[in-house]
């Protein structure tokens, strides 16, 4: 019986190995990537001011750490300012959470190829939606999640099975480090971790 008929995710698409094996940096957007891109809005506890929440998919969490494990630089970019964002980040490690309230993730990514000796080429961006088609023009490895624009998913040379927010994060990084070869040594480390092997 296959995963999929007993309700499992299945294997991610696959990825052509020469784009996955040029990938140095994994840049994602947050809010349609690695939520569903709704959000919650409550009055504050102490003085009303709006506090905003959002669902993130635990299982993104770890494709993401896995990535990391495996050497690559991981960052989140927003269109949109949020203390939501950048505590999942902080819980994950991932050190380069930028937020631009206009959207402006072109100079963004250009500011970390900068700083980190990279070039456009290097890298690969998950995206869903019209602010990050100005990126996904530039980047070497653009993709797609399974409900992205049509915009989106035109440019993407890789496009998911999940949508937003429902493992989509999870997918595209197993699929970059199945492609590399490298997954199911990264399954088998992070089992002898929690055994108590490593």
């Amino acid at each position: 019986m296959s995963a999929g008929s007993k309700g499992g995710r299945g294997l991610p698409p696959a990825l052509d190995p020469t784009w996955a094996a040029a990938v140095r940096l994994v840049v994602f957007d947050v809010d349609g990537v690695l939520t569903d891109g709704g959000i919650y809005v409550r009055p504050g506890p102490d003085d009303g001011e709006p506090v905003e929440l959002k669902r993130f998919d635990i299982v993104d969490g770890l494709g993401i750490k896995m990535l990391m494990t495996a050497g690559l630089e991981v960052a989140f970019v927003s269109g949109r300012v949020s203390g939501a964002t950048a505590q999942r980040a902080k819980e994950l490690g991932v050190r380069e959470c930028h937020q631009d309230p206009g959207a402006r993730k072109v100079p963004v990514i250009a500011g970390l190829l900068e700083r980190m000796g990279l070039t456009w080429a290097d890298v690969a961006l998950l995206g869903d939606d019209l602010p990050d088609l100005p990126a996904l023009r530039r980047v070497g490895l653009p993709a797609a999640v399974r409900d992205a624009v049509p915009e989106v998913v035109e440019v993407a040379r890789w496009v998911g099975t999940r949508p937003g927010g429902r493992g989509a994060a999870r997918e595209f990084a197993e699929a970059i480090l199945r492609a590399r070869g490298v997954w199911p040594d990264l399954v088998d480390q992070y089992c002898r971790e929690r055994n108590g092997d490593a």
